[in-house]
């Protein structure tokens, strides 16, 4: 926006509002009217109106200013009302474009993944998934790239309850093999289905964070194994990497 367009006193206390929150300890007035280069006084009474409404309060020992509740109990109303479908729609159409192949977004429930999105390339590709179908976590690129992310005990007690029953003559059923593949998840940052779900289809997957770091969701490329070889793979992590990391920013993981 052109600043000439900006309400000036509005804009300050937008301001005062970033300056305040990167300082832990709060700022004093005189700080605050250093760094914005304006009179103590004008900061004074923006300071004061913003308190007046919870957004900024006083130190009562120290005198210094810092973030108020306000903003804690509007950015539980903001997280309240995001909606993970509506925030990675765009990020996911745009990878779909990119890619050109099948495109999944599931959340995690009780030890399985459901989709809850799916868009279609134009290739044609034959899959099992749909919207509303649950799946198994530990032979689907999405429900690996999430166990990876999970505590150490959830992953475990949902090893010791679900197994790991053979899908296809590529599914990894030892255990520790199987748990070498999440530290191998971790350590790149996405997870891949080669064939273990379904024979013929190769996934490449990342994890979506929300706002406490929790993996809730993933997303996921599908494709023809035949069409789907290391150097796509290796063409298609980038963006689908930054795709995970967009989505989870709309989420407020930080």
């Amino acid at each position: 926006m052109d600043r000439e367009n900006m309400v000036k006193s509005v804009s300050r206390a937008l301001d005062i509002i970033t300056l305040v929150s990167m300082k832990k300890e709060g700022l004093g007035v005189t700080e605050i009217a250093n760094q914005m280069d304006i009179n103590k006084s004008s900061v004074y009474r923006i300071l004061t109106t913003m308190a007046h409404y919870g957004y900024i309060e006083q130190d009562a020992e120290s005198g210094r200013y810092r973030l108020g509740y306000t903003f804690l109990d509007i950015g539980s109303k903001l997280l309240d009302s995001l909606d993970i479908r509506t925030e990675a729609k765009p990020y996911l159409l745009e990878l779909g474009k990119f890619t050109d192949e099948v495109i999944h977004l599931v959340v995690y429930d009780q030890g399985e993944v459901v989709y809850i999105e799916k868009f279609e390339g134009t290739e044609t590709l034959r899959m099992h998934s749909k919207v509303g179908k649950r799946a198994p976590m530990h032979c689907t690129g999405v429900g690996k790239a999430i166990l990876a992310y999970l505590p150490s005990a959830i992953t475990e007690d949902i090893l010791n309850r679900k197994g790991l029953p053979v899908h296809t003559q590529y599914t990894i059923t030892d255990r520790e093999k199987f748990l070498s593949e999440l530290e191998a998840v971790k350590q790149r940052g996405y997870a891949l289905d080669l064939q273990e779900n379904e024979v013929g289809i190769t996934c490449i997957a990342v994890p979506i964070f929300d706002h406490a770091g929790n993996a809730v969701a993933a997303l996921s490329v599908s494709a023809p194994t035949i069409r789907m070889k290391d150097e796509r793979i290796e063409e298609l992590k980038q963006h689908v990497l930054k795709t995970g990391s967009n989505i989870s920013y709309r989420l407020g993981y930080r």
